[in-house]
């Protein structure tokens, strides 16, 4: 057995000029992430989770901002291919467990349907996939809605080996 965890953090600034995409769905807001792909902070958070576990770095280097082949680049893509390297090396996601910070909208009714896309994206089923929602009860930059952020957690194994 050779299992792998992994941590993923992503943050991104809000604006009334852009659209929410969070974890593969586009989701009703008057604010809108900030970023050069479509700023999925919780598909972001994931793709860097499973890279460290896996040793391939981050989301960053793999897929630069400054690159125009990523200009608006729908991050259910850039996660597919994270799967892609990271099932190259071997290794299979057991879970993932991960938290979004977001004052408003609510997520939980979303929630499902993420956990769909996501388990899809990287072939395990949906009861891997764990996604909470929390505000920041109007606190800092998160609570006074100017940014999302989400944590994400993954474990990995690389099936029939005997080392860690």
């Amino acid at each position: 057995m050779n299992i792998r965890i992994g941590f993923g953090v992503d943050v991104h600034q809000l604006a009334d000029t852009h659209e929410l995409f969070i974890g593969g769905l586009k989701i009703e807001s008057d604010l809108g992430a900030v970023g050069h792909s479509d700023a999925d902070v919780l598909l972001h958070a994931i793709c860097d989770a499973l890279l460290g576990a896996a040793n391939l770095r981050d989301i960053g280097f793999h897929f630069s901002d400054t690159d125009p082949k990523f200009k608006g680049i729908d991050s259910k893509i850039l996660l597919a291919d994270v799967y892609a390297l990271i099932a190259e090396k071997g290794f299979k996601v057991v879970n993932l467990d991960c938290t979004v910070i977001l004052e408003k909208p609510k997520l939980n009714p979303h929630i499902p349907e993420m956990q769909t896309i996501i388990a899809g994206l990287l072939h395990i089923s949906d009861d891997r996939v764990s996604i909470k929602a929390t505000t920041h009860e109007k606190v800092d930059s998160f609570g006074e809605r100017k940014a999302v952020k989400a944590y994400a957690v993954c474990l990995l194994d690389k099936p029939n080996t005997n080392s860690l």
